[in-house]
C-alpha cells in the first residue's frame, strides 16, 4: 500500500473545503488559524498515516494550493 502526505499552501487556500469532500480517508481538516487574506485554510491531520497520496484533494482544489507526496511500498523477493 502506498503512503502519502500533502502540504497545503495556506496563503492560497480560501477554505472552500472541496478537498475535504474529495478525501476518501477524511484526513483534511480546517485549521484553527486564519491566513493573511482572512480565510481559514485546511491542513492535513493524519497521525495514523491513512493518507495514500491519491491526489484527489489536489485535483479538486480550485486554487492549486495542495502539493501531494506519495511513496510506494517496495516489496522485495528473496532469490532462490
Amino acid at each position: 500500500m502506498a503512503s502519502g502526505r500533502i502540504i497545503v499552501d495556506a496563503e492560497r487556500c480560501k477554505g472552500c473545503e472541496l478537498c475535504r469532500g474529495a478525501c476518501p480517508h477524511d484526513v483534511i481538516v480546517l485549521s484553527e488559524n486564519m491566513n493573511s487574506r482572512g480565510y481559514q485554510p485546511v491542513m492535513l491531520s493524519d497521525p495514523d498515516g491513512h493518507c495514500t497520496g491519491c491526489a484527489l484533494c489536489a485535483f479538486v482544489c480550485p486554487d492549486s494550493g495542495i502539493t501531494v507526496f506519495r511513496e510506494k511500498a517496495v516489496h522485495r523477493t528473496r532469490a532462490h
